[in-house]
């Protein structure tokens, strides 16, 4: 018995579709998997030296007077606020 062409083409398209979900995902679609790691490491660690995320909201002068003295600052915006607010704490 023969098959129809619409039964050639859906039975190819089956194929196809099985083999794209077999292979695995491209390179340049992963690349975004790499960095969730990182970040996870990048936690892991900061968890292990007692560093503990602080969020809060500035007034925007103020912020960039922040990022100026932390372009200037050898450990960062982090440790420039960690810095500032020991110093006004014990002051």
């Amino acid at each position: 018995m023969s098959m129809k062409k619409f039964d050639l083409e859906k039975m190819q398209a089956l194929k196809i579709g099985g083999q794209m979900k077999g292979a695995g995902v491209p390179d340049r679609f992963a690349q975004g998997a790499a960095v969730a790691t990182e970040k996870r490491e990048q936690r892991k660690r900061d968890a292990a030296a007692g560093l503990v995320p602080f969020a809060c909201k500035l007034p925007s002068a103020l912020l960039q007077q922040l990022q100026q003295r932390a372009a200037a600052h050898e450990g960062g915006v982090n440790a420039l606020v960690a810095e500032l607010l020991e110093k006004s704490l014990t002051a």
